[in-house]
């Protein structure tokens, strides 16, 4: 468990984990100010869990794929970016799912 504590405030530290962190804590209230139904924050949990898993697989393989070689390397450089197209893609599900549980809220409250 130290271990993966450990992990996770290395992850925090990470530039983009605080975007992911702004994003998480913004939908998260928007969630408690609407009244998420159950089966909404369940979309909207497992979204936020992939995305951050998404990102530490990612930094776990930058730090290891630095750690083999200071030099450039194309490999290396091919493998970071695939791990970064999974982020990416992981964050625009989550967006696409995130709108489509906001978005009629957001429609209601511009309705008013």
């Amino acid at each position: 468990m130290g271990f993966a504590i450990k992990g996770i405030r290395l992850l925090a530290a990470e530039p983009n984990a605080r975007i992911h962190a702004a994003a998480t804590i913004i939908v998260c209230a928007a969630g408690f100010y609407f009244g998420f139904t159950r089966e909404e924050w369940r979309w909207i949990v497992l979204s936020i869990a992939l995305v951050w898993a998404a990102e530490g697989f990612n930094t776990a393989i930058e730090f290891l794929a630095d750690a083999l070689t200071p030099n450039y390397h194309p490999l290396i450089e091919k493998a970071k970016d695939v791990a970064a197209g999974a982020v990416l893609i992981t964050a625009c599900g989550t967006l696409i799912i995130g709108l489509s549980i906001i978005g009629p809220y957001l429609l209601d409250l511009y309705k008013r």
